[in-house]
């Protein structure tokens, strides 16, 4: 389970036994989508949630790659999951996302040790043995610096990190996880396997660096220093290395809490979010790719704290403008134009292409907070249904994702948008999503009040482009 302890002798060893599990796991996944297509013939109820219970199971135990790649499974909002069994799905699948149990203080003590030169009581005015929060990476201790700083020190687990890299150099165990991801999504029967599992090999390493994790939030906090509703931790290079990580202390609400706040609240907010994700795309080039809702603090001044930068994608200029004509050929209802942005995205190669209509009528649904009456009230009934229409295997959508490919590049991006869609639609947010696409992409006026303070804070600034980091 999820739940199993992140000691460095809890880690399954051994190419071939780490790669087991999952392979069993995939043969039963194989499996189960046939009997899945029989039962829908004779409409014959399925437990999906109890399938979800044995995914948990095996990719909760590895602490490796396997770990990750279930997180990264737990935004798939699969397609073909019906509405009165998606929810108890994702909420298992959810699990390997939340808190992990924590290693003994003394352990992370000696993380620390050995990688700060002295003992946490000695390099902080005050340290938490207990953590606040543990994951699948590492865990967060609170501690404060001489000048009463808070901070929040995250420390690695011993051995996650071998563990990991062990699981990317395993091709036994990357073949078995793309059958199972095949298996679960059936649109990704063109992509080529290799390109991504490099793109998950090179993000998944990444995150297990503190370094490489210290450089993309700075990298952040410099570009959304001192804006009205995103904020930033800053990072402390002083007390951070490959396995510990020092930074501002992140008030705010968590998701649970952040849940029960009222309407306009949660708008406010979703706007914060959508804002944050899209403006960083469009001005940096860039996106944080871990978009689950314990990224997020929420504030009560309406702004909203970004925290864990393990995961990010940047993008060349080229590729956000193509994603960019895309959006554009939705809303002007050019047909063509989307399939030219498309295939220049790398979805589709040049004379293996759908036709225009068919493009239109697969990606268009996915626009539907943008196309719709503005504002647009995102429900988790409506995200489902999108998404159930760019995976589902027949009619127009069908004949597309047969001749589709997905590039390494566009597979976190794919995340980010199914993600953030789901955490949008969990809060039930109603925004002007129109409105601010076109603020970001046409240089429209601001319409909202958080649009008016965005835009007053990025007036004059020179944008981080990717040849600038």
């Amino acid at each position: 389970m999820a739940g199993l302890g992140p000691d460095q002798d809890g880690i399954i060893q051994g190419r071939l036994r780490r790669a087991a599990p999952l392979a069993g796991l995939a043969a039963r996944t194989t499996g189960e989508a046939v009997v899945s297509a029989l039962r829908r013939r004779t409409k014959q109820p399925e437990d999906y949630a109890r399938r979800a219970e044995r995914y948990v199971e095996i990719l909760g135990r590895s602490k490796g790659a396997l770990m990750k790649a279930g997180q990264i499974l737990s935004f798939v909002p699969f397609g073909s999951v019906p509405e009165e069994s998606r929810m108890a799905f994702q909420a298992a699948m959810s699990r390997l996302q939340a808190n992990a149990p924590p290693m003994a203080p003394e352990l992370a003590a000696d993380v620390v040790r050995a990688e700060l030169g002295a003992a946490p009581e000695d390099l902080f005015a005050e340290w938490s043995p207990l953590p606040v929060a543990a994951a699948s990476i590492g865990q967060v201790h609170a501690a404060r610096l001489s000048d009463g700083r808070a901070v929040a020190v995250k420390v690695q687990y011993p051995g996650v990190a071998e563990a990991i890299r062990a699981d990317l150099a395993n091709t036994e165990l990357l073949a078995v996880l793309f059958r199972m991801l095949r298996s679960l999504a059936p649109g990704l029967t063109r992509t080529d396997p290799k390109e991504l599992a490099a793109e998950i090999s090179e993000r998944v390493g990444e995150e297990v660096d503190y370094y490489n994790e210290a450089k993309n939030q700075t990298f952040f906090a410099e570009a959304y220093r001192g804006h009205p509703f995103i904020r930033i931790p800053e990072v402390l290079p002083e007390l951070s290395t490959g396995r510990v990580l020092t930074q501002e202390w992140a008030g705010g609400l968590s998701w649970p809490d952040a849940m029960g706040a009222d309407t306009e609240m949660r708008n406010r907010w979703s706007e914060a979010i959508f804002r944050f994700v899209f403006s960083s795309l469009r001005r940096l080039c860039a996106f944080n790719a871990d978009p689950h809702p314990g990224n997020y603090k929420f504030n009560p001044d309406r702004s909203v704290t970004f925290i864990d930068f393990g995961c990010v994608k940047y993008f060349e200029r080229p590729q956000v403008t193509n994603m960019q004509n895309a959006i554009r050929a939705v809303l002007n209802d050019d047909a063509q134009g989307l399939l030219t942005a498309l295939t220049d995205l790398g979805l589709f190669e040049p004379g293996h292409q759908p036709r225009p209509e068919e493009a239109m009528a697969w990606w268009r649904p996915g626009m539907e907070m943008l196309i719709g009456p503005q504002p647009f009230t995102l429900s988790q009934e409506r995200v489902a249904a999108a998404i159930a229409n760019e995976l589902s295997m027949t009619g127009p959508s069908g004949r597309v994702n047969r001749k589709m490919g997905v590039p390494g590049h566009y597979l976190f991006m794919a995340r980010i948008d199914m993600g953030l869609m789901s955490v949008l639609a969990e809060l039930g947010a109603t925004g002007h999503w129109r409105a601010i696409q076109q603020e970001l992409d046409e240089g429209a006026v601001p319409l909202t009040e958080m649009g008016r303070a965005d835009a007053q804070f990025w007036f004059g600034r020179d944008p981080l482009y990717p040849e600038r980091r």
